[in-house]
């Protein structure tokens, strides 16, 4: 077995593009010093490349580069630097210096539960206690996605083939099968706050936390307190089973057993239930009134809406404020608007299409790679993968992004304008079978799209211009 020097996870929300795009730049990073490096990635589809035990014990310095739970007391007793996914794709260089230079921190803990030692202040921002709740409000929406996603297009499917009251018995319209995807549909989609509670729960107290915020979720879903409710349910939940932790740790060795199976399920569950029984009813007020907030502004002034969701879609593209506008729409739709979606999806379709345009526009203006990596930002963009305009972004920000933000923000307008509906959270064009109003949508994505590529292009000319005038 090869031994690594420097080992790494990296890990987004979503799953599907910062996570790989992580692994590339820090494999290319420690390449281009010579230094041997394992990535081990936590994507949509499970751990990849995983790390072994003797591959972490040999190695000198760990990265971790993610926004979710990667598992991070394997690394007790290592040296580690802990950072942002974005951090691993922009500063990969950074990362692999500062590695084999000895900076980081020493991961000290105890089975599942760890603390954190600095030994260097350069990456104090994952320390934060709003990037800890971040991370652990993310993890719970990667493990959401796929049963929004599932669950939205059956049910898009059965009202796109059989029609909207297709699932009713007493319409003309009924049909068995639009019926039963309608139920199977439904059934995903319903278990999307109980999922998002128990992951939630699950990054902050690990597997004795899932049985607690799922029925946390539950009782929240059940009262009617939608998403808000779930999040509640999961930090609830995760902090009253370290409590629990802390409470029985002076219990005997040999019942280690019988907390994990009996002590912390009955306790974390009593409590939690309890409390979320008896805060459902504010939960439901506060919900409510947040999406009536949300609909008024669809119906009275689809350009303020517009030019919010396209700014939060482009602004950091994948990050924190882009990540709020995606799961506020994934829980409108989640309770049957899918108007809302429409807009946040135009609004992250753009921006990988908007460096599509300028490098063919512009193309003698931008460097060989970017042509090549503008070109494949048209099929990233066309399947709702905003992190292909990144690189872009990251060389320079200043006036790179107001464009893209620019550009979403058109795009959301009109769809909001066109009142398009998008029932699917995500997968760009490849869900324009189920969408009601498909011709608007694709006008206004390609609207916005070209209108900031061809700012962006005029801004890379002008770039161009002035170096090769020195």
């Amino acid at each position: 077995m090869e031994k690594y020097k420097i080992v790494a996870a990296t890990g987004c929300p979503t799953g599907i593009a910062h996570t790989y795009m992580a692994q590339e730049a820090l494999e290319q990073a420690a390449n281009a010093k010579g230094v041997s490096i394992k990535v081990e990635t936590h994507g949509q589809v499970g751990i990849e490349n995983e790390l072994s035990e003797k591959e972490i014990a040999e190695a000198e310095a760990i990265i971790i580069a993610s926004d979710k739970d990667v598992q991070a007391e394997r690394f007790a007793g290592k040296r580690v630097i802990d950072v942002s996914v974005g951090k691993g794709i922009k500063e990969a260089d950074k990362l692999i210096e500062d590695a084999l230079s000895g900076k980081g921190k020493i991961y000290k803990g105890e089975n599942s539960e760890s603390k954190v030692e600095p030994i260097q202040d350069d990456h104090d921002d994952r320390t934060s206690l709003g990037h800890n709740i971040y991370k652990h409000l993310m993890n719970g929406v990667s493990h959401m996605l796929p049963f929004v996603v599932a669950g939205g297009v059956l049910v898009a499917i059965s009202f796109a083939v059989w029609g909207v009251f297709s699932f009713d018995p007493e319409h003309a319209q009924y049909n068995p099968m639009a019926a039963m995807l309608k139920d199977i549909g439904g059934t995903a989609m319903g278990l999307m706050v109980p999922i998002l509670a128990a992951f939630i729960a699950e990054s902050i107290a690990k597997r004795s936390g899932l049985v607690a915020g799922f029925v946390g979720g539950v009782v929240a879903n059940n009262g009617g307190t939608g998403f808000l409710g779930g999040i509640l349910a999961g930090f609830l939940a995760g902090y009253v089973i370290l409590l629990l932790q802390k409470v029985f740790q002076k219990l005997p060795k040999s019942l280690d057993g019988l907390k994990a199976i009996f002590l912390y399920p009955v306790f974390g569950v009593a409590i939690v239930g309890i409390s979320m029984s008896l805060l459902s009813g504010p939960m439901n007020a506060i919900n409510q009134g947040m999406m009536d907030f949300l609909a008024s502004f669809e119906n009275s002034n689809p350009l303020i809406l517009g030019i919010i969701v396209g700014c939060m879609s482009a602004f950091d593209m994948g990050g924190p404020v882009n990540k709020a506008a995606y799961v506020t729409g994934t829980a409108l739709l989640a309770q049957g608007n899918a108007t809302f979606m429409a807009g946040v999806s135009a609004a992250c379709i753009a921006p990988p299409l908007i460096t599509g345009f300028a490098t063919l526009f512009f193309g003698k203006y931008f460097s060989r790679n970017d042509r090549n990596a503008g070109l494949v930002n048209f099929i990233l963009g066309s399947t709702h993968i905003t992190e292909g305009a990144i690189p872009f972004a990251a060389k320079d920000p200043l006036r790179v992004l107001p464009t893209m933000m620019l550009g979403s923000s058109i795009a959301a307008v009109m769809t909001y304008l066109f009142k398009v509906k998008v029932p699917a959270p995500h997968g760009g064009f490849l869900v324009l079978p189920v969408v009601e109003g498909k011709i608007q949508w694709v006008l206004a994505i390609l609207i916005g799209s070209i209108i900031g590529g061809i700012i962006l292009g005029f801004i890379q000319k002008n770039q161009f211009q002035k170096d090769n005038a020195k």
